[in-house]
């Protein structure tokens, strides 16, 4: 046992965060300790130096005015809370987030009344209250270095998930632009004298979508922009699975339904219809499904570029639950790939792959050759995996990436129980490689206790 221990680096062995198996995560914790700028107090000499004996040196004293000591400590005081103030309220809207967005999805609910638009802002105002957070607290620390009362943020205006702004607006807001875009496009039907023809109705959506609102699908998921709801809603620019939820929501508020499903890499939607022939009819050099789904349809590199309209009935239709799944799992790759930018191709099940033999992977764990995570995007994918988990609870690959995050993240005592979850429903090669990665982390999260309570 104490050969195994002395192959931990210090790094590895560094105490464990505070837990966050919990669906709540408490919203200032991003992986590290930040600095406290505030405790460095000035001093100045107070010209009382004695000669030391035998060396020469000069011994010479320190003391602090007393003026400064008492604005210190109440600047001190100050600051301490007002970080525990804003501490308690964003972690209050991110439980209160985390809850609505457990209740909306549970199973007991029917598909076809699960709302897309609110799910997915509960979503976004979880991570927003987040990463607010942790911008208040840099932003006081930075004004507790100057010590410049000019500089302290400005404290929120609000005290509850449903106040929160975000982009401006809360959720409510939110939920009632998607109702003004429904009544403008209604506006386009009337002004036009046109009646509830499914192709003219469609047309109208997309006039009003694309043309006035100027809605665009990108490609580009690298932008957390383009991947929280209230955002795209809000720069008009977004992934095509949130695009696909505008429309979708809009249509549903015109009386038209909506469906989709995954095809390849794209998402594809079609309103709901006895006669998909319609569909594909070319009028104006375009098709009806080409005009919904954009450039993605006539491109001969996509496979939605095969569709037909026999195709299309064989497609599997997504359900509500599964486009938010679309959507969660598009965050965690997009908060992954941005916590992993200074370690170009790390993935997640790196630690388990890329070795060679089981006791160079054994001694490979914990090594201080980690790699370089930003926290909070770290956090922010682990966040996204959760929710998922909450969706897809038997899904062994998405606990097995949950499990690997935590493992990066140093939460080894959670990475040990969702990997062991995991094995009970991988298949038997998958097994073969997480077992000796498990027990490992075992004595890895064994040694981490030691360590903390060494400090203690």
């Amino acid at each position: 046992m104490s050969s195994l221990l002395l192959s931990f680096s210090p790094t590895a062995l560094a105490a464990e965060p505070p837990s966050l198996a919990s669906p709540i995560i408490s919203a200032g914790y991003t992986g590290h300790r930040s600095a406290r700028c505030d405790l460095f107090l000035p001093w100045y000499w107070n010209g009382n130096e004695e000669k030391k004996k035998g060396n020469g040196l000069k011994k010479r004293s320190l003391s602090f005015p007393q003026h400064a000591q008492v604005t210190a400590s109440a600047s001190l005081l100050s600051s301490n809370q007002a970080e525990d103030s804003r501490s308690k309220v964003y972690h209050e809207v991110c439980e209160a987030a985390r809850i609505k967005f457990t209740q909306e999805i549970s199973f007991p609910c029917k598909d076809k009344d699960i709302s897309l638009a609110k799910i997915l802002l509960h979503v976004a105002a979880e991570d927003e209250a987040f990463m607010a957070f942790n911008r208040e607290m840099d932003a006081l620390s930075l004004s507790n270095e100057r010590r410049s009362a000019l500089s302290q943020p400005d404290a929120q205006e609000w005290s509850s998930l449903e106040e929160m702004p975000l982009a401006g607006k809360n959720i409510n807001q939110w939920i009632n632009e998607l109702d003004v875009i429904a009544k403008e496009i209604e506006a386009e039907l009337i002004s036009r004298d046109i009646g509830c023809h499914l192709v003219e109705l469609l047309e109208a959506v997309h006039l009003v979508l694309f043309g006035c609102r100027g809605f665009k699908r990108t490609s580009i998921l690298t932008d957390s922009k383009c991947s929280y709801f209230h955002s795209v809603l809000s720069s008009r620019c977004g992934s095509a699975i949130l695009i696909s939820v505008i429309y979708i929501e809009v249509c549903r508020r015109l009386g038209l339904t909506i469906v989709g499903s995954r095809v390849g890499e794209d998402f594809l939607i079609w309103p709901q219809t006895g006669n998909p022939e319609e569909l594909f009819k070319v009028t104006s050099g375009h098709s009806l499904f080409a005009i919904v789904n954009g450039k993605c349809v006539e491109d001969p590199k996509s496979r939605a570029s095969e569709l037909t309209s026999n195709s299309l009935l064989g497609l599997e239709i997504a359900s509500n639950r599964d486009i938010i799944g679309i959507a969660l799992a598009n965050l965690i790759r997009l908060h992954w790939k941005r916590a992993s930018r200074l370690t170009h191709g790390l993935m997640l099940t790196s630690p388990l792959r890329n070795v060679v033999n089981a006791s160079e992977k054994l001694n490979k764990i914990g090594t201080s050759n980690s790699p370089l995570l930003r926290p909070q995007d770290l956090r922010l994918a682990i966040r996204a995996s959760e929710r998922l988990l909450i969706l897809q609870p038997h899904n062994w690959t998405l606990r097995r990436d949950h499990g690997m995050m935590l493992y990066f993240n140093r939460e080894y005592r959670e990475a040990v129980q969702e990997l062991s979850i995991c094995m009970a429903f991988a298949p038997e090669e998958e097994v073969a490689l997480l077992e000796p990665f498990v027990e490992k982390l075992h004595l890895l999260r064994l040694a981490s206790s030691w360590k903390s309570f060494s400090l203690v």
